[in-house]
């Protein structure tokens, strides 16, 4: 690159950049090394001139955008514009391509010797944006490696790797994860660390058509991770379903399976769900840590007067107690916590589920298999033949289910399962509406209980914060209410990501069946008739538990607004 070494000398002689007496000591390094070294680079080298200051200088000069290329991520085909030996001799880099035109950064905007070249190379337009040396030259290593190279520098240290054993019944060998000749294989297990020790409940594999996205699920959030890239996508996927002991012949239909791996001393389970997409089979992986699931009902996140009405319920003989809500809402985690708790043993305890994600000692639990006829109804006929005193049904999808669960109640068994509707209410018209009749709900049915996740504010960046009028008016909060309430929120910080948010916590409506209730039941009154006896009865409604969480400053406004304006 042929720099105007005098021009930007003087340029920063006079902006009091560099003393004379520095200058001219670089200029005489510079001529003992032979032409190797020019005066700016042994002022940068020596640590006299800071290169960022420089870079700044020559872009006002110059009129020039300035580009922070620490952390930026340049697509692939941008990368494929220029040749890895071109931009290594030039020592620029392409960062962008817009309307036909390639911005390059160079740390020279003089060197207009080295844009008519390149243009004449490239037989294109060209565009130039300034940026430090030493950032182009990270980023062509970095851009520009060679496949192990690009593998090897997204892999972590091997001593962490080290923490994690396969199981030998998933994957074959545990030995086969820390082979320095299977970069694919160390890339799989680093992504996997990392999704463990943020916390992150799934993993996503996503092929798009220019590239192949990873993301994490983290606090209920997706958060884009830096992942292989797409011409490695086949490969990745395959050592994936070879892990998770799926076909990697069939990329047409989806495909189920399961890995067991330990980090540390840790059992943890992956559920790996594949599917074909447009550009390749989209792969997730969902992370059951074991030791993570939260078995003690009062750290769930229930007040005072929802906890006693969840332990009145739970120590009932007989009845059914459901727990609704979307998927991912916690409602398993309920489940296991409420058995755990009420698993003595003079009770014997059966669940079936699909799949059964944690285990529990002292419970018998089942597994549903269609492919043999085990479904939730079958299975749950042959439970009530072990004489159970509890049983937990996975959740009732069918009126065959819903019928044998409300049978099992009626004789005498506590049964605990799971409904897919918005509100508490809602499972009621969900039952009736699959065809279970209306007096055989209002006799078995116990309580019902809603729940969502809400994000918790990252304690380490918590500040105070005024509401903003927008969420004043959507909640309905007077100025009044406001004099009287302090808020919070998460400035962000590394702890969590620069989310502002660390955690989740539950939100719950709950009512028991009162005899009002149960008379609007058996008169197959609307969900919105059921909703109001049971607010004159003294439910909350999952906003109404959303705001106390907010006011004690557990969680934002905006996080409740997020997570129950639908319900309201």
């Amino acid at each position: 690159m042929a720099r105007d070494t005098d021009y930007i000398l003087s340029l920063l002689l006079e902006n009091g950049l560099v003393t004379q007496m520095q200058a001219d000591q670089a200029a005489d390094q510079a001529m003992l090394s032979d032409g190797l070294y020019d005066t700016i680079d042994i002022l940068i080298n020596s640590g006299v001139l800071n290169e960022a200051e420089m870079t700044a200088l020559l872009a006002q000069q110059y009129g020039m955008e300035v580009i922070d290329l620490a952390g930026y991520d340049i697509p692939e085909e941008v990368l494929e514009q220029i040749p890895r030996e071109i931009v290594e001799h030039y020592r620029v880099i392409p960062v962008m391509m817009h309307d036909g035109i390639l911005t390059i950064a160079m740390s020279d905007p003089s060197d207009m010797e080295t844009i008519d070249t390149l243009r004449y190379l490239l037989k294109g337009d060209i565009d130039a944006v300034i940026a430090p040396q030493n950032q182009i030259d990270d980023a062509i290593s970095k851009n520009y490696a060679n496949d192990m190279e690009k593998l090897n520098s997204m892999v972590k240290k091997e001593e962490d790797l080290d923490e994690v054993v396969a199981n030998s019944s998933t994957i074959g060998a545990a030995e086969e994860i820390a082979d320095d000749d299977a970069p694919i294989i160390r890339l799989v297990t680093s992504l996997l660390i990392d999704a463990y020790k943020l916390k992150a409940s799934d993993i996503h594999f996503e092929p798009m058509e220019k590239r192949y996205r990873v993301r994490y699920r983290i606090d209920g959030a997706l958060r884009e991770v830096s992942g292989p890239p797409k011409y490695l996508q086949a490969n990745f996927t395959s050592r994936v379903k070879i892990m998770a002991r799926l076909d990697i012949t069939e990329k047409r239909i989806p495909q189920d399976g399961r890995i067991q791996v330990k980090v540390g001393e840790k059992d943890i389970d992956l559920r790996v769900s594949s599917i074909p997409t447009t550009h390749g089979e989209s792969i997730v992986m969902r992370i059951l840590d074991k030791a993570s699931i939260q078995l003690d009902i009062p750290k769930l996140g229930f007040y005072a007067d929802d906890l006693e009405v969840v332990t009145r319920v739970i120590n009932l003989p007989d009845g059914i107690f459901l727990v609704t809500g979307p998927t991912g809402s916690g409602k398993t985690t309920s489940l296991y916590a409420f058995i755990n708790t009420i698993n003595t043993p003079t009770r014997k305890i059966i669940t079936v589920e699909d799949p059964v994600e944690y285990q529990l000692a002292g419970i018998n639990q089942v597994q549903v298999d269609k492919a043999v006829g085990m479904t939730f109804a079958a299975a749950l006929r042959a439970m009530l033949r072990q004489a159970p005193n509890i049983v937990m049904v996975g959740e009732i999808r069918d009126v065959e289910t819903a019928e044998v669960a409300i049978n099992a109640a009626l004789t005498g068994h506590l049964v605990f399962s799971t409904l897919h509707t918005n509100d508490a209410p809602g499972a009621i018209s969900r039952l009736v509406d699959m065809g279970v009749k209306p007096f055989l709900v209002a006799t078995a049915l116990r309580a019902v209980m809603a729940q969502r996740l809400l994000r918790r504010i990252c304690p380490n960046c918590k500040v105070p914060y005024t509401p903003t009028p927008t969420e004043a008016r959507l909640l309905g909060l007077t100025p009044e209410y406001l004099e009287n309430h302090q808020f919070y929120k998460g400035k962000g910080c590394s702890k969590c990501g620069q989310t502002g948010y660390k955690g989740r916590i539950g939100i719950y409506e709950i009512f028991e069946i009162s005899d009002e209730i149960a008379r609007l039941i058996f008169a197959n009154e609307p969900s919105t008739v059921i909703r109001e006896a049971a607010r004159r009865a003294g439910m909350r409604s999952l906003r109404d538990d959303a705001m106390r969480k907010a006011e004690a400053g557990i969680s934002t406004l905006e996080e409740v607004l997020f997570v129950t304006l639908k319900d309201e």
